[in-house]
């Protein structure tokens, strides 16, 4: 029986035969020569269903182990659908790029996020989801670490997510700069991390209190 390939970003389907994978795309956006680069690997290695994420990215299904080398090859990419316990790419609204309700670069402040912190080992998976107004097309609050932008700054909500128990983030901070986000959900992360409790942040905050969480990491 087939795995899932971590070191390739691949992960076994349902026919335990073949995989997927999610070429890292940073923000959501894209242009002609990726999408380019994309189809003609779809093509040349027949995969047949390529999604579009809720996360902004491109999954293609179908791919068959031998071909899992080439096909990365090919798309000159690297893997952005991280497997496992760890920080997992940023979701973003387009924000204050293009719509005029954005209060906020949304699409700047995950490619940051992703810099620093896509990757990065956790106790349980990690979702991050940025919004450039209070309208939250990012889902900004059923994401562990969420945030919303402002006229003021940023709103950093933390605890949040979807699945089997949806929950709704806590507002942690606002009116938060680029630089102090970037700082605040590292403090997140380590303090998560260093609870060694298995389980989702809403969960551990659920555990501890959101009060003591609150002055633990704000100081």
């Amino acid at each position: 029986m087939k795995e899932n390939i971590p070191e390739k970003g691949a992960s076994v389907q349902k026919d335990m035969e073949t995989y997927a994978i999610i070429p890292y795309i940073s923000g959501g956006i894209v242009d002609s020569a990726m999408l380019r680069k994309i189809a003609d690997a779809a093509d040349k290695y027949n995969i047949k269903i390529m999604k579009l994420t809720s996360e902004g990215r491109i999954s293609l299904h179908g791919i068959r182990e031998e071909d899992l080398d080439r096909v990365w090859e090919d798309l000159r990419m690297k893997p952005g659908g991280h497997l496992g316990k760890c920080v997992r790419p940023a979701k973003s609204c387009i924000g204050d790029i293009c719509c005029k309700k954005g209060y906020q670069n949304s699409v700047g402040m995950s490619q940051k996020i992703n810099e620093f912190y896509c990757g990065v080992p956790t106790p349980r998976k990690l979702k991050i989801a940025v919004s450039g107004c209070p309208n939250s097309c990012g889902e900004s609050a059923v994401r562990d670490i969420g945030l919303i932008g402002t006229g003021k700054g940023w709103k950093l909500l933390v605890g949040g997510n979807c699945g089997i128990k949806p929950r709704i983030g806590k507002l942690l901070a606002k009116n938060l700069s680029d630089d102090e986000v970037i700082e605040l959900i590292g403090r997140i992360i380590d303090y998560y991390s260093e609870q060694g409790v298995e389980k989702r942040v809403g969960a551990v905050i659920e555990k501890i209190g959101f009060k003591k969480f609150s002055q633990d990491v704000l100081g």
